[in-house]
């Protein structure tokens, strides 16, 4: 199945069945994703969704499930068979989020946010990770614009919702990317000096956090967005604390803990709140 991380403005999820379990050879391609549209310029949170099909390099609105309410700045997270939407910003202020999730069904292309497992929190500005079994939501903001080192881990099975160990640090607009195994969470924009350098390493089987060892980015930023498969993740930079958008990007070795820019195809331009996604082996695997 594809692994997906989201920041930016809306929030995609990436899905085939063809996808094999870890040790199973070369593995199926997702076929499908499914992008929330976030908001727009001329009419703000969107509830619209279009559905990507890889093969045909077509994008269409038509007979995919919209959002239950209109929305920015959301997260995604999911498996092979569905994927966690958190909503986001709400239509009326840039500072309240929803605390609701919609759970989006691939095989049908339906929706819906009945039965599933709110945030704890109201929430926007958020990033997510996980694998085939949970998705860890990094909060973001919570009520009222206040920043969060919250962050709750979502059960596929059962679609319950419950509390993960937290962030290091109070942050928002941050980004995220993981294997089978861990998700890498880097902590956006922080109360302290408004844009981080700190990236963590959270351990889905245990539910542990650490920035022990983490390799933290050059300078201070924020609005970044990654993707990656089972071995290494590549980071867009995004916002410099400076003020500069970067074209930089950086790559992530999970068996080493280690990270690099040097040898790391650059952005075609200086760009910001970007999001990113791409199809991993290992990620069946729990």
């Amino acid at each position: 199945m594809p692994l997906l991380q989201t920041r930016g403005a809306g929030s995609a999820r990436g899905f085939g069945f063809s996808a094999t379990q870890a040790g199973g050879g070369g593995g199926g391609d997702g076929t499908i994703g499914i992008f929330a549209v976030g908001e727009t310029q001329s009419q703000g949170p969107r509830t619209v969704r279009n559905k990507y099909t890889y093969a045909t390099c077509t994008s269409t609105a038509s007979g995919v499930a919209a959002s239950s309410q209109g929305s920015a700045a959301g997260s995604a997270v999911g498996n092979s068979t569905r994927g966690i939407f958190s909503i986001g910003l709400c239509n009326a202020c840039t500072y309240c989020g929803f605390n609701t999730r919609n759970k989006y069904t691939y095989a049908t292309c339906t929706s819906t946010a009945c039965g599933v497992a709110a945030s704890s929190v109201a929430t926007a500005g958020g990033a997510a990770a996980g694998n085939s079994t949970r998705g860890i939501f990094q909060i973001g903001c919570g009520g009222g614009g206040a920043l969060t080192k919250v962050r709750d881990k979502y059960t596929y099975a059962t679609c319950t919702s419950t509390s993960a160990t937290n962030s290091s640090d109070f942050g928002a607009k941050g980004s995220a990317l993981g294997n089978s195994t861990r998700g890498i969470f880097s902590i956006g924009s922080s109360i302290s000096c408004r844009a981080s350098k700190v990236r963590e390493k959270y351990t889905y089987a245990t539910d542990t956090n650490i920035t022990c060892c983490i390799p933290q980015f050059s300078v201070n930023l924020n609005q970044s967005s990654g993707a990656g498969n089972s071995t290494r993740g590549i980071l867009a930079l995004g916002y410099a604390f400076s003020g500069a958008f970067l074209s930089t990007r950086c790559k992530y070795t999970y068996a080493t803990c280690t990270a690099t820019t040097s040898g790391v195809g650059a952005s075609s331009c200086n760009a910001k709140a970007g999001s990113a996604a791409s199809w991993a082996t290992c990620v069946n695997s729990p």
